[in-house]
């Protein structure tokens, strides 16, 4: 395929580097020159052009632009009508961004994570399924989601990504002054929470790990007691509002 990006921040590199071996064409927006040049350094399919040229040599393009100045920004370029669009732009509709991108067709809305660049990440969209599997599919798993609201739930839920990692982090900085190796410490709780998520439900595992008076029952409990699960329930329950 022909593929252009508009804007290439961290998530929109990150999606760079997961397809640029894929045989498409690519062509990436001089906005944040030092990634983009980067980009084309590192890829022999990538090439770097204005945002006109992006649109102009690109049949699928990729907007990785901040939605409150998306508008702005692409006023003055021409869309055609045989484009696709996806956006990665959270808080912009799928109806939004067919506005913004008359005459071509606003395909999707698609919400990567930096993991995509190796592969293996999971993608959490609304719209054109098959476009987007087409692109992503061979590596990553495809979410695909029915309307607005089922993107607004997911983007609001996928935010326990953040505590996860604090908790975590927490947790390895507990052990790291305990033990000699702070950087294994941390490698294996990392390595454990993935492991232990990755083919096991959540309901399955904690009743795996519930043995009586188990280490993980007690901490879990203490934390349940310390209000942890309330806290969690609130605060998404505000970023979906």
């Amino acid at each position: 395929m022909r593929i252009g990006f508009l804007g290439t921040g961290t998530i929109a590199s990150a999606v760079v580097e997961g397809i640029a071996g894929d045989g498409h064409v690519i062509i990436v927006s001089r906005r944040s020159e030092a990634r983009s040049s980067a980009l084309a350094e590192a890829y022999s399919s990538v090439h770097v052009g204005e945002n006109q040229e992006v649109l102009d040599q690109s049949d699928v393009v990729f907007l990785g632009l901040m939605a409150e100045t998306a508008a702005e920004t692409l006023a003055p370029l021409t869309f055609r009508e045989n484009q696709a669009v996806i956006s990665f732009m959270a808080g912009a509709t799928l109806e939004a961004v067919g506005e913004m991108v008359r005459p071509a067709r606003a395909a999707a809305v698609m919400m990567p994570f930096p993991g995509i660049a190796q592969g293996g990440s999971p993608i959490m969209m609304q719209g054109d399924a098959g476009l987007v599997k087409t692109i992503f599919g061979a590596r990553n798993k495809v979410f695909a989601l029915g309307d607005d609201s089922e993107l607004q739930a997911y983007l609001a839920a996928q935010a326990v990504l953040s505590p996860v990692a604090a908790m975590v982090g927490e947790a390895a900085a507990w052990l790291g002054a305990r033990v000699e190796d702070a950087g294994q410490g941390e490698a294996f709780l990392r390595m454990l929470v993935a492991s232990s998520l990755a083919e096991t439900g959540c309901a399955d595992l904690v009743a795996a790990l519930n043995t009586p008076g188990g280490y993980n029952q007690r901490l879990r409990v203490h934390m349940e007691e310390a209000g942890i699960g309330a806290a969690l329930t609130t605060g998404l329950d505000a970023l979906e509002g």
